[in-house]
């Protein structure tokens, strides 16, 4: 063995990491090693189109992050090491055909306005909802931010007898298990209104008919209205960069461009890794940050009911990125209040949120896609050349294995031959909403499926949330049931990521979760 180490980590993604700066800070030897050239895995920033323009490569909004336990845990030292946010005031909008829009601003007065123009009764219903977060969130933030095991399950539902007693429990239980168009439509009376939310339940594979979709929608909603978003000062790379350098002042290791072979063991132990130039590095603990696919490649094996498991994790529809370098910004047709937005959602209908999503899970190319426009340089202008503005285009969904065109129109079956084509569809959707884009672009960086995947194999299929949050795939059962904090039949083998509870996001909250429960909080 050419090192030692207390824990090495396969993969950099911001769990990952968020592990290793964890276990650094306690005193750990850490060591991580990342197959690609850059560490964060769907958290980086890069001069993609042109010199001066800095594109989010995946992720953008780092709410979650900068609200998170590990953020609150290591804010001095993440600040110390670089990490900065800037706060977004307007989190989202949705455009509508005929010159139509509503959003969502911190400032409630405003944000009730724009709902009202669609329907006075929603603004009061909105009212009424705002009211009413302060005493629900922390039944909802408590059990999104727990430990998924049984014991702390029991706990969560006693404690939520003791608040809101037994009807108020099942009430809540409902909510839980409802599709987002099952709550959006009894709650909200303005199709408009039901989309802006909706919009949300698709950035992590619920569509508007898939059950356990509700609170998404109505957490995103209210988590908008009361603290806005935060994005990267600079990129949202911030919290890799701080995170890098702080496992580094602590004493660990971070290569990049080094993949790992296998792990190694001893006996029912894990002992360490080899990684692909031959080295072995011991370990009292291995911590896989890969996609549960990924493991029996890496391990050989474990037990057979749990390398079924993994091979049986679902994974969501895909996404294509485009990155614009934009000579100035998009001119709305609904209005240059559009401008002033972070996320400009076009998806102008829970049925066709539903319909493209169906799509997209039947191999399809989706003949309306559905598209997350952001506009990070409204709030942070050292992102592009003075007067410049970069657009992060999120396109969902895209099948990750094209087998037709709901269209008719894109004969390619491969994402190299389909990529030109489906961009100038989303490009032409853009269009509609905001005319003349196309004349305003300066330069232009597309990231398929496929190219996601080879960059962070863990995108399977360009899974941007590394696996569907689907009832049968969450809370108790992510990745699998007695695994939800990252266990494996290996002794000192774990994993982490999205993949484990509790899933997708930049809220660290796996690699947190599984760093204390290492170093003993």
């Amino acid at each position: 063995m050419s090192d030692s180490f207390d824990a090495v980590l396969i993969g950099a993604g911001h769990n990952a990491l968020a592990a290793a700066f964890h276990l650094a800070r306690r005193g750990w030897k850490v060591a991580v090693y990342e197959q690609a050239k850059m560490a964060g895995g769907a958290v980086k920033t890069q001069e993609l189109t042109l010199p001066g323009f800095r594109h989010d490569w995946a992720a953008m909004n780092l709410s979650l992050f900068a609200g998170s336990a590990f953020f609150k845990t290591h804010a001095s030292d993440l600040t110390a090491q670089g990490a900065a946010f800037v706060p977004v005031n307007r989190p989202f909008a949705s455009a509508f055909s005929g010159g139509k829009w509503c959003g969502v601003a911190t400032d409630i007065a405003e944000t009730t306005r724009n709902i009202a123009r669609f329907s006075a009764r929603d603004a009061e219903t909105w009212q009424r909802l705002v009211n009413g977060f302060a005493k629900e969130a922390p039944h909802l933030f408590g059990l999104l931010g727990s430990r998924m095991n049984l014991s702390a399950f029991a706990y969560f539902i006693l404690k939520t007898l003791r608040g809101k007693g037994v009807a108020g429990s099942l009430d809540l239980a409902q909510f839980l298990l409802k599709s987002p168009r099952a709550y959006l439509t009894e709650t909200f009376e303005a199709p408009e209104v039901r989309a802006m939310l909706g919009a949300w339940g698709m950035h992590l594979d619920f569509a508007p008919d898939v059950a356990g979709g509700a609170l998404f929608p109505y957490l995103e909603g209210m988590a908008g209205q009361a603290f806005g978003m935060a994005i990267g000062q600079g990129g949202a790379d911030t919290i890799i960069r701080a995170m890098v350098k702080g496992i580094e002042a602590h004493g660990g290791r971070v290569e990049t461009g080094i993949a790992v072979a296998r792990i190694l063991k001893d006996g029912d132990k894990a002992s360490g890794i080899e990684l692909a130039d031959g080295r072995r590095i011991a370990a009292r603990h291995v911590i896989a940050g890969v996609a549960p696919s990924a493991l029996a490649r890496l391990t050989g094996g474990t037990e057979p009911a749990f390398d079924k498991a993994m091979q049986d994790f679902r994974h969501a529809p895909g996404t294509m990125m485009i990155h614009l370098a934009l000579d100035s910004l998009p001119d709305w047709a609904a209005g240059d209040a559009l401008k002033s937005y972070a996320y400009v959602h076009l998806a102008p209908s829970l049925d066709q949120m539903a319909r493209t999503y169906q799509e997209a899970e039947a191999g399809l190319l989706p003949s309306e896609p559905i598209l997350v426009v952001g506009q990070p340089t409204v709030f942070d202008p050292s992102r592009a050349p003075a007067g410049k503005h970069v657009l992060w285009v999120q396109v969902r969904m895209a099948p990750g294995t094209i087998l037709g065109d709901a269209a008719g129109e894109i004969t390619a079956t491969s994402w190299p031959e389909a990529a030109d084509p489906f961009t100038e569809r989303a490009l032409t959707l853009l269009d509609g909403y905001a005319p003349g884009i196309r004349s305003k672009i300066l330069g232009r960086h597309v990231v398929t499926p496929t190219d996601l995947e080879k960059d962070n194999p863990n995108l399977v299929g360009g899974d941007q949330v590394c696996g569907s949050h689907h009832i049968a795939q969450n809370f108790l059962f992510r990745p699998a049931r007695g695994h939800t904090d990252g266990s494996t039949p290996i002794k000192n083998l774990h994993l982490t990521g999205a993949a484990v509870w509790p899933g997708a996001g930049t809220g660290a909250g796996s690699g947190f979760l599984l760093g204390q429960k290492l170093a003993g909080k």
